[in-house]
């Protein structure tokens, strides 16, 4: 599969669910790919928060509105209840302190939106199970050299959101961009869900 961001099969799933006109947050939203193809595909107010020099010159770039900020912090910078939908696209593997990000991502949105490579996908495990931490299209990291600190599986975030008051509204598991239906948790390689408070 391209890996090219403006073709990645997330953002596909993701623009579906955005009602057209809807305000949105993007958390952690590296050069802004994601807003600018839901502004093109769904219109509305985009707002991304982005933490690298690097990104936010991307951004300006790419005609995305971007705020400097650490989501460690919180987005007490935000009110309750701002946007429509907070984006966290495979960046909660990154973050410190998740719990904390899930919570800020439903006060300052009615729905949150999150997509993350699932550790459970077989060759992961597979290589697991050979002594080793995975390494592939979706891991492309060393043990050593990884961004990532909190790695899950499906059914890891599944019993997340069941023991932090997160109501899972929607679900789409994928591999290569096809949707996967059957033994999701073993067969799928990146996971994207809508929620909300429950």
């Amino acid at each position: 599969m391209n890996t090219n961001a403006m073709q990645r099969a997330d953002f596909a799933a993701i623009a579906n669910w955005i009602k057209p006109g809807a305000r949105v947050l993007d958390l952690g939203c590296g050069d802004g790919t994601l807003l600018r193809y839901l502004n093109e595909q769904r219109g509305g107010a985009g707002y991304g928060v982005e933490i690298d020099d690097a990104g936010i010159l991307a951004c300006v770039n790419n005609g995305v509105n971007v705020i400097q900020g650490d989501l460690e912090r919180g987005l007490s910078g935000f009110a309750d209840g701002s946007f429509d939908y907070v984006i966290l696209s495979q960046t909660l593997q990154a973050v410190r302190s998740s719990e904390r990000v899930v919570r800020e991502m439903l006060r300052v949105g009615r729905e949150g939106i999150v997509t993350f490579p699932n550790f459970g996908y077989w060759r992961n495990r597979l290589q697991v199970i050979r002594g080793n931490m995975p390494v592939s299209d979706n891991l492309p990291y060393q043990w050593f050299d990884t961004p990532n600190i909190h790695l899950c599986t499906i059914t890891d975030f599944e019993d997340f959101c069941r023991g932090h008051g997160v109501r899972i509204l929607e679900r789409i598991v994928m591999r290569d961009g096809t949707a996967v239906d059957f033994l999701p948790n073993l067969l799928g390689t990146l996971a994207v869900y809508r929620f909300e408070r429950a």
